[in-house]
This record gives C-alpha cells, structure tokens and sequence, in this order.
C-alpha cells in the first residue's frame, strides 16, 4: 500500500466518520427523507456534469450497472435512509458506531455465505467486535437510547454490507465520477417518492441548517463517495475496508467537538474494542487474500 493508498484512505475515513455530525444537524431541522433525496439529487447531478466534462462516459459495463444499482437502493436509499430518520432520535456518535460495524458484518458473511477463511485473528476480530458493540449498546438504552432507532439503523448497517460486496464491479471499468453520480440519483429518486408521500415539508431554517447540508452534500456525499471507489480500484476492497478500522473512533469524536453528546468511559472502551475488531477481521481477511490455495 503507497503513500497515496493511505492518505486517501485517511481522507475517506474522515469524511466518511464526520457524516452523521452533519446529519444529525439536518435531521433536527428538516424532514430527514426529503433532505436526503434533495442531498443525493445535488450530489448526483453535480457528479454527472463533471464526470461529463471529464468525458466519462453513462456506457457502463453490465457488472457496472448492476453494482450501481445496487449501491443506489441499498447504500442510498436503505442504509442512508433508515440512518437519517434514526437520527431523529439516536444520538449521532451511537449511529456512527453502529455503521462502523459494518466491515465486521462483511467479514461473517464472507465467512459464512462465501466460505472465506478469517483465520483465528479473524474470528477473534469479529468476536471482540461483538463485544465492544454490546457494551456501547448496553450502556446506552441503560441512558434511554432509543431502541427503533437503533433497529433501523442496525437495518441499515446490514445493508452497507450487502452492497460493499457488490463493489467490485462498480469500481473496475472506469467511469468513476459517473458511477458514483449515477448511484446517487438512483437514491434520489427512491427517497423522493418515499418522502413526498410520508412527510410534511417543514424546515427550520438556520445557517447551521445551510452548512450541514451544504457539507453534507459535497463532502461526505460527492467526494466520499467517489475517494471510495478510487480506493478500491488502487488497492482492492478487502485493503480498503481496512480503512474503516478509524471510523468508531473518528465518528465518537467528531460527535463529541462539534455537537457536545457525552463520552462515558464505556463508550470508550467499547470503541477501542470495536476498532480493534474490525482491523483484526481486515488484517485476516487479506492474509487469506496472499495465502496461497493447497494444491
């Protein structure tokens, strides 16, 4: 992995954390549905023109439109979704470490389904990783935390990971600003439908509303997004995710600077658990990517 791997890993894992700060700014002053369609159909058709510009071509690979697809409904419109309407009600550091669970669920079901080998460095990964998200759960519905919120952002987890499996033929052939604003504007358009008939249109307008969105929309939204699928392409999913390994940590602490939610020792822990587990699954995983197969 070279310099640029990592600092574009670093950068994505920063944006990527510091999205459900924002988020949580937007969902307090705006139907969370309507505001994500809007985010996704800026973002979309910003990314579009400049990958037009960019001479990117809409002519993707059968394996393109299929993972494209499946990005835009299940990252999209389910795990985004689910995660903004969570929000109304679970706090964003919560929502962060949830998320951030995400290389764990990848890593049991390529276990599992896929019939990778993790190795015992993986298995011990994934059992931390279960562990730390007990004691971070544990103490927060002890605190009152919100348990809908949480299963919807649970769902949405599932979800991520579902769709970070399919991101190998959206990331070879190409067309990378394309992709990732054509995935978007698939989002766009499941989430308008859905928030034009579920929701009231009020907003409480404040420059904080303005920047969080406007954040929102080009940051984690656009360029996230698309450092992502560059990630990938240069170096491959499984040393990508490993990437989000800082992402607990990265999403409890931005939360905590910049929105004032509490940080009990517990929560620390757990993180420090859950972060440990998720490098451990993604340093097995790539060990059992090198090893090679017994004749």
């Amino acid at each position: 992995m070279d310099i640029r791997a990592i600092l574009m890993g670093l950068a994505f894992a920063l944006m990527w954390s510091s999205a459900f700060t924002s988020a949580r700014v937007i969902v307090s002053a705006a139907p969370p549905i309507s505001a994500l369609a809007l985010r996704f159909l800026i973002s979309g058709l910003l990314g579009v023109l400049i990958a037009l510009l960019l001479r990117q071509s809409w002519r993707l690979t059968r394996s393109q439109w299929r993972a494209t697809i499946i990005f835009g409904i299940c990252q999209n419109a389910l795990y985004l979704g689910l995660n903004f309407v969570a929000m109304q009600t679970v706090e964003a550091s919560l929502a962060a470490i949830i998320a951030s669970s995400m290389p764990l669920l990848v890593g049991l079901a390529s276990w599992i389904l896929l019939g990778e080998r993790i190795g015992r460095l993986g298995l011990g990964g994934l059992i931390a990783g279960v562990i730390g998200v007990t004691i971070i759960m544990g103490t927060r519905l002890q605190g009152g935390a919100d348990m809908f919120g949480i299963t919807l952002c649970v769902i949405g987890s599932i979800a991520l990971a579902f769709a970070t499996l399919a991101v190998r033929g959206a990331s070879s052939g190409g067309n990378f600003l394309m992709v990732v604003g054509l995935q978007m504007l698939i989002g766009s358009a499941i989430l308008g439908v859905i928030g034009a008939a579920t929701e009231t249109l009020v907003i409480a307008w404040s420059w904080q509303l303005v920047v969080a969105f406007a954040y929102t929309t080009l940051v984690p939204g656009l360029a996230a997004t698309l450092v992502w699928f560059l990630l990938v392409d240069r170096i491959g999913a499984i040393k990508a995710a490993t990437f989000h390994f800082l992402n607990p940590f990265l999403g409890v602490v931005i939360a905590a600077l910049i929105l004032s939610e509490p940080l009990g020792a517990w929560d620390v822990i757990g993180v420090l658990i859950i972060t440990a587990g998720i490098l451990a699954v993604q340093l097995s995983r790539q060990g059992a990517v090198r090893r090679p197969m017994p004749n």
